[in-house]
Parts: structure tokens; C-alpha cells; sequence
């Protein structure tokens, strides 16, 4: 039963999960009810922080259908537990797109396709409308209409801000996305989904989908100081300090309570400051008034969080935030999809087509996606900025998809629930704590045999057995670790760097490769005209440096820079694509627009104008008054939008004057010249392309057409692009360049240096990629790049990838012997998901070569990220947009040169718009990442110390006083541990990079030895004083210790009996010994460069000290300095020398994967793929892919 049902959640998505069901069960949970009181509350905590033990001890195993608790896995690396209840809801249909209405008024319409959620008893399905609403207020319609259902039990529960409903369909939970679940066509949407809701059936289906809402609740303090207490950590510590104060340890307990309450504090402060900021960012704007079309053609306004999937929105003509995802079905608008893509352009985004009965049939039937038909959704979080419109007719759009099921919604639940970052430092430190709690172990049977046989009181054994196990698991730990982090947090913030999420600094300095964005990061934000070169009579003229001349005023090359293209006037201000607004300032032409009164005072849109000004136009003698050369302008009388899959974007226009219109049309270069005529396109145009496109130049083509007169004004409204973007003739090139910024080739460099490896993830072209990661020195001049171009499977073909070389490499390359550095892999988003798909195991071997990832989408970019992660890379990521934000979460040092709403998920946000802040961020986290090592092995040595001095005075039933653990633990351990935590980072990046775990061979080797060395000292320490002439065994009443020692002076009078046997010669003898251990294991393990300054640049390390062994030898009245030298000379020298021979065998097999992937492909022939190759995918089995490659003929 236990496999059977086992179910999967959001199968093959990012957040699969595995689904068991329970039911509880009363006797256990009586049994875990008397457990708890038994141990006083401790079984609670445990199955707190295990929900998987919580739910098998307090339920039995059921189906999922009948479950009332629900424990969940996730299916990655990670296989974190997660428990939710599940709740009954009752609703009058188990379907929320079913009508409400009776079946009589409502037939189902045939060409909808069935429902998930449906069952067969449930009524049929009305899409989105009633065609006949009956009268009655809607309270009373309501009531009516449950009337005559049966009352359906509903299942579900909610888990991470989404609900999961039970489906006896599929036999599984699913979640309810919105109107996509219907997979409705886009004529279907048009026909059915047009004309809005009745209320009745809004809030049927509110009790499905829920307020409109993305709500980031704000733990209130207490909850999060409970969290945040419960921690292990925290509560060791609380029992370390009722333990000590049942000691009457109260000094320490003081400090321990004290230091607690600061990190605490700080952990508080930070958390909730992180909650407010996201809580701001998604509350401004969410709630709104909106005006709802109702199924009667009334138009109602409501409140946005009442919005369901399937109201039909009123988008306001000034604009507006939008509150959800919404398809336009009439009018176009402007948007601003910076929250979305990064990049703060305005988009024209026009209604969905319509397509009638005879035409294109296919689309017509083709399912609405929000991804597929994005030109035509207005996205939540975006702002309309305004909305173009015909008379009398509203800019309506049908709701798709609300709350937390929005693309904004899912931005902010990654945001909310981000996957854990593995890190090996923080799974050691567990695994060598246990080591330490074993230890404690030992010291505690040990404790008990020797106080048992010396009959020592209950009281006494309890309280001293247990005192081992807080020495030897130091509780001061946490805090000395976050020491040097919060110091690395504010070097950071001086050069400008802010960081949310402290923990990732010290992954930060594992960081072997960086990901980086290229447009606004790599390179400038804007384009800039370099030139452009015309073409006449077929060939092509010397290329020019602008078009601003004034015998080229009235050239169709220039009537085409000024009429092609999507800019508007917004406030006064020209705003648009900014490749569109720098061809459109090189003319110096003037747009105009028609005003909204002009436009109702016509029967259609205005058309758009644009003119030179006065001083370009010549001054020609008017030969009468009526031909005025200054009212030279041209109308855009229709536009068709650029489309990224045709590449290219077309308008008619119309020259004052003239009967006949003109198509101009501007796109990539190969698209263009292959829609012109042949005898236009000059012969040496592929070689003058490359030429650019090589240098890096954004290369746009620009064609021109006279059109047919019996083209009209209202048949160009209505014609196919098809036909009026075909015989153009080519007018010529356009030639921009993205300038680098002057700071990234010399980051790169340094970078490269440090072998580091750079990645350029873009959502740009392909080949301009190419040139900006070889003007950058992101590949290096004589390396190859191939690009690989995969096709997704069709017509029953297999999925395939061809291989090909970005630019011919010379031949010398060819000869030479293959090494690992000399090819670069690139390719763009389509090819991605592809290979992802069919080729998984390739992926891997792509990843370890690709160097440039182009039109890649938001989601991608993250894809790429835990594919780099898949093969044991740690990531960083750079980048500027919101288009960014899951890859930035994603990675393990993701950086964000906006302080937009990437810097709300970006662990790290520069104040510096450029990437030199990535290597000051890698320093900063190799340097921190050394420190949490050396507080770490000190911390580690410091319990161990004082757990073999404890020991040994145990052995004579002594222990170490209470101001002498005061003086260790504060004067010492605290001021040594916040001292050396303080060296900065080294001034630069070196090719080493520090380990990544604290179980390795070296480490373990110097821990040792210093333990060994300690043992050594103190156990003949504990036996020599012992051998002494003078040497007596202390009594209540001797005070012949305290002419040797200041601190040992109880406060008690001499005549008070002392409980606990401190003052004595063995006690005195090894307080001493272990605080000179305790300092030469401070600066012994201080490690400076090439990750950190040197300690003696560390002046607060330094004076603390000099200042503690002045202070120690001042009140011993006998210096020992022998031991410093001899200790410090063991461990540095002959240790790590011993050390290269004993752990560094001569060929070690590498850990990492992407390493293990290096080696075997340094050896397969076939590797890399050979240009003009294709690789076939074959039927694959269940784990992984198979493929073949196959030479082309």
C-alpha cells in the first residue's frame, strides 16, 4: 500500500513532490501526549523540528482521497519534509467553471472541451456566461440557485500560498491555475469568455480561487521570536544555562543569556525588515478599484481582490497597475513590464485575434497560453501606461489567472519560499559537532563511573556530568561564528555592497563561476548609432555616419527610419524601444500624435504623424502657393507590432498628398533581404553583414514598397502582414553598437585569472552575444565557438541538435592538438529547452564548455543555474532586472545592479552599476569563509581544552572555579574570537580558492595535532605537580594556593568550606596551561593571505594578545615562553609538511562532477562535436537520454 499510494505532485515541475496520506490516530496520539509530559516538553520540540516523525507517531496511513493530514517530500536534492492539514470546503459544484445556473437555461456549449475538475454528476458546463440571467437581487439568486444543488465536500490544502484541490478524475491533488485549466481557444475566449460574469458565478468561483490577492503576511514579533528561539542552537543553550545556574555558575549564564539576546535581536531586526520590504513591494498598488463587465452588459466597479478567472476588466485610458493577468480582447494598450523583464521599455501589447469561421483555422482552435500569446496578456505588477482605443468601444480584458497563481504571484513565492542552498561548510560543522557530542559522550559515562565510585551525591553527579556536555559543545558557538560574517557584512557595505541574506557571504567565497546578463550589466543600457550604409541600384554605398543630412530628407532610407517603428508620445515625451528611439533622434524628425478629441471626432484612430523639421528641408522655390514644401510629412496609417519570431515589424504610411501608401519594414538582416526582391539585394551582402555582426555591431535591415492604389484606407486596416511584407526592395543597413562598459574586460580579466569560469546569459541575439563575450574577453581570439541548434521532435522525426561553427575558424586551429580550452559552446533559449528535454545527459557535458546562453527567458536562466549546480559549480549570478530575480535567488551568490525589485530577492544588491563589485564580493566571502574556519577549529580547540582540564580535575572530584570560567570564557574566548574574526580581505583575487567543508585532510591533521599537543601538555602538567617536594593535597582550611594565584581567591570566607575542591595546586597548574593553549591556538590558527591580510595587520587581534599573555605571565610570576615557540613551530611547519606527504597522494581523483566530466571528455574522440554534424536523440529509457551523432553528407 505504501507504493501504491504514493502520490506525485506537479510532476515533472520545479516543485515535484511526493504525497502520502495520514489520518490521525487517537491512542497514539494520547501515547505522544504522555511522552511529552514525560520529558517535560523535549518530544515536542523534537517532532517540531522533524514534521516527518510528527506525523507517523500521531497517524496512521490511509489514501490520499480519505487523508486528513498530508506529509509531503520534495523530489531535489534536497528531500525536505512538509506537512499540511487537509481541509473540507462545501461549494454546490465540484467545479468552479461549472454554471450555477440551472441546466434548462444554460446548455453546455459542445466545442469546450471537458473540465478537470468535473465529475459525472456534476452539471454542465456553461463557459464564462449566462445567456439568460434571471432577475432578483444577487443574494436571493444565489440562495435560489444552492437550492437546488446538492452540497459537494470539496478536499484540499495549502501549501506554500497555494491551494491544492482533491480531483477523483485524476485521483490527486491538483492546483486550480486559473481560465488556462479549460485549455480554451483563443475564438472560444472571444465567443464565450467576452462578456463577463454574472455575480452569482464571481463568487462561486471566489470560493475556489480565493481573494485576488498576493498577500505577504508580516509575522508578528512573538511568532517570529518563537521561530527563531526554537531553533536547536538556542535551545541548547537555554538548557546550558539552567544547568549552570543550578551550579551557580551565575556569571556565565549572564553572559550566555546576554549574548543570545543580541543575536536574537539582530536575527529579528532582519527578518522582519526583509518581510516589510517584500510586503511593501507587492502591497503598493495590489488593491485597486476596477470596473467589471456583468453577463447583462452592465458595467460594475468592485474592488480588485474580488477579481475571479473569467471577469471581464475595463483597462482605465490613463492607465493602470494591473491586479492580475488578464488577455486583451479589444483595444491595445502601452505597458511598462520592467517588474517583469528588466527592461523599462514600453510595450504595445494588442488584443487577441480573432480569426472568423473561414479563416486560419488552425490558430483558431489553438489553446490561449500566457507564454504563447504574451503580446496579448497584460501581466500582473505592470503598468499601463495608457490604452488606445476606437469610439465607443471600452479596452476590455478577460481575467486569466489571479493572486498567487500570477507571473507576479510566482516571482514573490520564489521570493517567499526559496530552495535551501546546500553548503558543505555548514553540513561538516553538524557532522564535527556530533563528533564533539560523542566526545561528550565518553566524558560523561566517564563523570558518572567516577563520581558513582568516589559516592559522590546525586545532586553533584547529575549537574557535573551534564556540565561536560555544555563544555564540550560550546554554546558560544553560534555567535563567534556570525562574528566574522557581520564584520564581512559591513566591509561589504562600505564599498557599496547590502546584503539580506548574511549566510551566503561565506558561500560567496566557494564561487567558481559567474553567470552574467549582458545588456545593462556587461554592456551600456542604451544603443547608440554607429552609422549607417545605403544601398542604390543594388550595391551598396560607403557607409555614413548619420542620416541627418538634408539631400537625404525626402529618401525613402530616412522615411523608413522615421515611420518604422512603435514609439509614442507619453507626457510629452517620446518613449519606446530604445534601438527605435535612437534610429528615430539620428533623423531629427518630429512625431506628432492625435489628441483623444481627435480621436472621437473621427470615426477610427488618428493616424500617428512624423515630420522634418524646416531647417532640413531645401529651400526650393514654391512654384505656387498651394505646394508648400514644409507640410512634407508622413502619416503611419497601420503598424504590425515587431514579433520576435518573425524578427522583423512592418507599417503602412502615407505621404501627405499622395493617392498611393508605402510598407516600410526594418528587422534582422536575413529576414529582411530574404523578403526583398533578389536584384535589390547587393551580391556582397552576407560578407558586409558578418563583417558588422563579427565587430559586435547591431545590425538592422530596412526595406521598402510602394503599395498597390487600390489598396484603401479600410482594407489596409484589415490585411495579412503577409501581404504587404513581400517584393520589397532593400534599402539598406543600420548599424548600432552596445558599447561594453569601460570596467568590465578588466573584472572578466581578473576573473579569468583567478580561474574563474564567466558564462553570459542574455535575452539578446545570438551572434551579438558572441561578439561582445569576444570584445569583453570572455572568449579568447583564437578560440572556437560552436554553436549548437536544436529541433524539438515533429512529423515523427526524433529531436536533433546540429553542430556549427559561429565563425570560420582558421586552419591552424583545426590542426592543432585538442585541448580543453579551445571551444566554447553557444546557443539560444529554444535550443536549451530542447536539450534539457531530450538530451539530458548532454546538457551536462554542454554546460561544461558553454560560454554564451542567448534568448534566454527568465525561467531559463534559472534552469541553467541548477544545471551549472548539477554538475557541483557554485554559481554566482549578476545581473540588473526582474527578468533576473529566480536566477539571482537561485545562485549561490546572486548580485543585482538594480535597487528595483531585483534587489528584493537578490542576496546582494551593488550600489555600483557595474560588475567590478563581483570580485570585491568573491574576496569578501573567500575571507569570511576563512575566518568561520578558524573560529571554527579555535572554538573547536577551546572546548576540547577545557574538557581535558575538566577531566583531569574531575579525576581528584575538582572542577575549575566559577570566576575562572569566567575569565576563560569572556577575557579570553569572546575577545580572541571578535578580534581575529577582523582581518580583511586580501587586496586580490589568486587562483587558489579555499575548501569548501572543515572535513578534510589538512584540517582534521591540525586539529589533531593540536588536541594531541594539548593532552600532552596538560596531562604532564596534572602529573608533575603532583611530583613536586612542596606538593601537598589541598584542605578547606590551607590557603597555600592563593599566594600563588590572584584569580583562585574565593569570595567565601577561609573558614568556609569549599563544596566543590577548587582552590588546589592541580587546579591552579592547568588554568594556567590551558589559557596559554588557548592563546597559541588563537595564533596558530589565524591564517592570513591568500585569502585574508596577515594577523599582524590585525592590530585589535594583536593587542589582545600581547595584552592577555602580558596579563597571564604578569600574575603567574613565571613566564614559560618556550611553549609559544615550540607549539607554533610544530604545527606550522613540520605539520603541513608531514601533512603534503600523508593527504596529497601524487593523482587524486577529482571531487566535483563538472572535474569527473572534464577528464572523460579530454579523452572521447567524438568530443567536441564536429561542425556540420547532427546528433540524433533515440528512444530513451527511464533515467536519461540516448543519442547518436550522424555525419551530414
Amino acid at each position: 500500500m505504501e507504493k501504491e499510494d504514493l502520490k506525485v505532485l506537479n510532476k515533472g515541475e520545479e516543485e515535484e513532490m511526493e504525497l502520502q496520506g495520514y489520518r490521525l490516530c487517537r491512542w497514539r496520539l494520547a501515547l505522544v501526549g504522555l511522552g511529552v509530559l514525560c520529558t517535560g516538553g523535549f518530544l515536542l520540540l523534537l517532532l517540531y523540528w522533524m514534521p516527518e516523525w510528527c506525523v507517523k507517531s500521531t497517524c496512521t496511513r490511509t489514501t490520499a482521497r480519505d487523508a486528513e493530514v498530508v506529509l509531503l517530500r520534495s523530489t531535489d536534492e534536497f528531500r525536505r519534509w512538509f506537512l499540511a492539514r487537509v481541509r473540507v470546503m462545501l461549494a454546490p459544484g465540484s467545479n468552479p467553471f461549472h454554471s450555477l445556473e440551472t441546466q434548462t437555461t444554460s446548455p453546455s456549449s459542445p466545442s469546450s472541451p471537458s473540465c478537470p475538475f468535473s465529475s459525472p454528476a456534476s452539471p454542465p458546463l456553461a463557459n464564462g456566461h449566462t445567456p439568460h440571467p434571471s432577475d432578483g437581487s444577487p443574494a436571493q439568486e444565489l440562495i435560489s440557485r444552492f437550492a437546488d444543488y446538492q452540497p459537494t465536500q470539496i478536499r484540499y490544502f495549502t501549501f506554500h500560498s497555494t491551494k491544492y484541490y482533491w480531483n477523483d478524475e485524476v485521483q490527486n491533488f491538483e492546483v486550480l491555475t486559473g481560465l488556462e485549466d479549460l485549455q480554451v481557444s483563443c475564438s472560444t475566449l472571444h465567443s464565450e469568455h467576452s462578456t463577463g460574469l454574472t455575480r452569482n458565478q464571481q463568487e462561486y468561483r471566489r470560493l475556489f480561487f480565493g481573494v485576488n490577492e498576493i498577500a505577504v503576511k508580516v509575522p508578528s514579533v512573538f511568532k517570529l521570536l518563537i521561530k527563531e528561539v526554537l531553533n536547536p542552537f538556542y535551545i541548547f543553550q537555554l538548557f546550558s544555562v539552567i544547568l549552570w545556574s543550578a551550579d551557580e555558575y551565575y556569571y556565565y549564564a549572564v553572559a550566555i543569556v546576554f549574548m543570545s539576546v543580541i543575536s536574537i535581536a539582530t536575527s529579528l531586526y532582519t527578518i522582519k525588515k526583509q518581510y516589510v520590504m517584500l510586503h511593501d513591494m507587492v502591497a503598493a498598488h495590489s488593491i485597486v478599484r476596477v470596473s467589471v463587465c456583468r453577463a447583462n452588459n452592465d458595467i460594475e466597479e468592485i474592488l480588485s481582490t474580488d477579481l475571479v478567472p473569467g471577469d471581464v476588466i475595463v483597462i482605465p485610458s490613463n492607465g493602470t497597475i494591473m491586479p492580475c493577468d488578464a488577455v486583451l480582447v479589444s483595444g491595445t494598450c502601452i505597458v511598462n513590464e520592467s517588474m517583469l523583464t528588466g527592461e523599462s521599455v514600453p510595450v504595445t501589447k494588442t488584443n487577441l485575434p480573432n480569426p472568423g469561421p473561414g479563416e486560419r483555422g488552425e490558430e483558431a482552435y489553438s489553446a490561449y497560453n500566457t507564454e504563447e500569446h504574451k503580446r496579448h496578456t497584460l501581466f500582473c505588477g505592470t503598468n499601463v501606461i495608457q490604452t488606445r482605443f476606437y469610439t465607443g468601444e471600452l479596452v476590455k480584458a478577460v481575467v486569466v489567472r489571479t493572486g498567487f497563481s500570477t507571473a507576479k504571484g510566482q516571482l514573490v513565492r520564489s521570493i517567499l519560499y526559496p530552495k535551501p542552498t546546500d553548503f558543505k561548510l555548514y553540513r561538516d560543522a553538524y557532522l564535527f559537532l556530533l563528533c564533539l557530542v560523542a566526545v561528550a559522550g565518553i566524558g560523561f559515562v566517564y563523570s558518572i563511573v567516577l563520581s558513582i565510585m568516589n559516592k559522590v551525591p546525586a545532586k553533584t553527579i547529575i549537574i557535573e556530568s551534564l556540565d561536560i556536555i555544555t563544555i564540550t559543545v560550546p554554546p558560544a558557538l553560534p555567535a563567534a561564528m556570525t562574528a566574522g560574517i557581520v564584520y564581512a557584512q559591513r566591509r561589504l557595505k562600505r564599498i557599496g555592497i547590502f546584503c539580506i541574506s548574511p549566510q551566503r557571504i561565506n558561500i560567496c567565497g566557494q564561487i567558481n563561476l559567474v553567470c552574467f546578463d549582458k545588456t545593462g550589466t556587461l554592456t551600456e543600457d542604451g544603443l547608440d548609432l554607429w552609422g549607417v550604409q545605403r544601398v542604390e541600384n543594388g550595391s551598396f554605398h560607403l557607409s555614413e555616419e548619420n542620416a541627418y543630412k538634408e539631400n537625404l530628407v525626402k529618401s525613402q532610407f530616412v522615411a523608413c527610419m522615421a515611420t518604422c517603428h512603435s514609439l509614442t508620445k507619453i507626457e510629452g515625451q517620446l518613449s519606446g524601444d530604445p534601438l527605435d528611439l535612437k534610429m528615430f533622434e539620428a533623423t531629427g524628425w518630429i512625431l506628432e500624435e492625435a489628441t483623444e478629441e481627435e480621436t472621437s471626432l473621427h470615426n477610427r484612430i488618428m493616424p500617428t504623424v512624423v515630420r522634418p523639421p524646416k531647417q532640413l528641408l531645401p529651400p526650393e522655390p514654391a512654384v505656387s502657393p498651394e505646394q508648400d514644401m514644409s507640410a512634407y510629412e508622413i502619416g503611419i496609417v497601420r503598424q504590425f507590432p515587431f514579433s520576435s519570431a518573425l524578427q522583423r515589424m512592418s507599417v503602412v504610411a502615407r505621404l501627405l498628398g499622395e493617392k498611393r501608401m508605402d510598407a516600410y519594414m526594418k528587422g534582422a538582416p536575413e529576414v529582411v533581404a530574404g523578403l526583398c526582391k533578389k536584384e535589390t539585394v547587393p551580391e556582397n551582402f552576407a560578407e558586409v553583414l558578418e563583417g558588422y555582426t563579427k565587430q559586435g555591431f547591431r545590425v538592422i535591415a530596412l526595406a521598402h514598397r510602394r503599395l498597390e492604389s487600390k489598396l484603401t484606407w479600410h482594407k489596409v486596416q484589415n490585411i495579412n502582414r503577409d501581404h504587404i511584407e513581400a517584393n520589397m526592395e532593400f534599402l539598406g543597413l543600420i548599424i548600432m553598437q552596445n558599447k561594453l562598459k569601460p570596467e568590465t574586460p578588466g573584472v572578466l580579466q581578473d576573473l579569468h585569472r583567478a580561474n574563474i569560469r564567466t558564462v553570459m546569459v542574455t535575452g539578446d541575439n545570438m551572434l551579438t552575444a558572441i561578439s561582445v563575450a569576444r570584445d569583453c574577453g570572455m572568449i579568447p581570439p583564437q578560440d572556437t565557438v560552436i554553436i549548437a541548434d536544436a529541433i524539438p521532435p515533429h512529423d515523427g522525426q526524433a529531436a536533433k541538435i546540429t553542430w556549427r561553427y559561429a565563425d570560420k575558424p582558421t586552419k591552424t586551429s583545426r590542426l592543432e592538438p585538442k585541448t580543453q580550452e579551445l571551444y566554447h559552446f553557444a546557443m539560444n533559449g529554444k535550443s536549451f529547452a530542447v536539450i534539457a528535454e531530450h538530451f539530458p545527459d548532454m546538457l551536462q557535458k554542454l554546460v561544461l564548455h558553454g560560454t554564451v546562453f542567448a534568448r534566454m527567458a527568465p525561467d531559463q536562466k534559472t534552469q541553467l543555474i541548477e544545471a551549472l549546480q548539477g554538475v557541483d559549480y557554485f554559481v554566482g549570478m549578476c545581473g540588473d532586472g526582474a527578468n533576473d530575480c529566480g536566477a539571482l535567488k537561485r545562485a549561490h551568490g546572486g548580485i543585482s545592479l538594480s535597487e528595483l525589485e531585483a534587489s528584493v530577492a537578490s542576496p546582494f544588491t551593488s550600489r555600483t552599476p557595474n560588475i567590478s563589485c563581483v570580485p570585491s564580493l568573491i574576496r569578501e566571502g573567500r575571507a569570511a569563509l576563512i575566518t568561520s574556519f578558524c573560529v571554527f577549529k579555535f572554538m573547536a580547540l577551546y572546548s576540547i581544552i577545557q574538557y581535558i582540564s575538566v577531566t583531569l580535575l574531575y579525576s581528584i572530584l575538582s572542577n575549575l572555579g566559577d570566576f575562572q570560567f569566567l575569565f576563560i570564557d569572556i577575557a579570553i574566548i569572546l575577545l580572541i574570537v571578535f578580534t581575529m574574526s577582523l582581518n580583511p580581505a586580501w587586496k586580490e583575487l589568486v587562483s587558489r580558492r579555499p575548501p569548501s567543508g572543515l572535513i578534510s585532510g589538512p584540517l582534521l591533521f591540525s586539529v589533531l595535532t593540536q588536541i594531541l599537543i594539548c593532552l600532552g601538555f596538560q596531562t604532564i602538567t596534572f602529573l608533575w605537580v603532583r611530583q613536586q617536594p612542596w606538593y601537598t593535597v589541598w584542605m578547606p582550611l590551607t590557603d597555600v594556593c592563593n599566594l600563588t594565584s590572584h584569580i583562585n581567591v574565593s569570595d567565601h570566607n577561609d573558614t568556609e568550606i569549599d563544596d566543590h575542591n577548587i582552590q588546589n595546586f592541580e587546579n591552579t597548574s592547568l588554568f594556567y596551561v590551558s589559557c596559554f593553549q588557548y592563546l597559541i591556538v588563537a595564533i596558530v590558527f589565524s591564517k592570513g593571505k591568500p585569502f585574508r591580510q596577515p594577523s599582524y595587520k590585525n592590530w585589535p587581534f594583536v593587542v589582545s594578545a600581547v595584552s592577555l599573555y602580558i596579563f597571564l605571565l604578569f600574575i603567574m610570576f613565571h613566564p614559560i615562553e618556550s611553549i609559544d615557540e615550540f607549539l607554533e613551530g610544530v604545527i606550522d611547519l613540520r605539520g603541513y609538511k608531514c601533512l603534503s606527504r600523508l593527504c596529497c597522494p601524487r593523482k587524486m581523483m577529482p571531487k566535483a562532477r563538472y572535474m569527473h566530466l572534464a577528464q572523460e571528455l579530454s579523452v572521447d574522440p567524438d568530443w567536441p562535436p564536429k561542425p556540420t554534424t547532427t546528433t540524433e536523440a533515440k528512444p530513451r529509457p527511464e533515467n536519461g537520454s540516448t543519442y547518436q551523432i550522424m555525419i551530414n553528407s
